[in-house]
């Protein structure tokens, strides 16, 4: 079983390699007056995302999150088993 340091460099590694992935996507996301936000990986490897903008009120947005976003991801981070889009937490 992996320490607690190895397991959060292992999580901040697939963070940098999530974002990496979104950066990829966000201008596509932007163009249309959107982007996504990512808020947590949860141990279960689902990808919780905020979409922002006109993403959030899109009514294709849960089409771009399943056949765009996370298709995408899971193409980078092969570990990804979902993605979720979330509302933000409160301020």
């Amino acid at each position: 079983m992996p320490d607690d340091a190895t397991a959060t460099q292992d999580d901040d590694a697939m963070h940098g390699q999530i974002e990496d992935a979104l950066d990829t996507i966000r201008p596509y996301l932007m163009a249309d007056g959107g982007s996504v936000r990512l808020l947590n990986v949860t141990p279960d490897n689902v990808v919780e995302l905020e979409l922002l903008g006109a993403c959030g009120s899109c009514p294709m947005s849960t089409m771009t999150l399943r056949a765009g976003i996370e298709q995408a991801l899971k193409r980078s981070v092969p570990e990804v088993s979902r993605v979720e889009a979330v509302n933000a937490p409160a301020a």
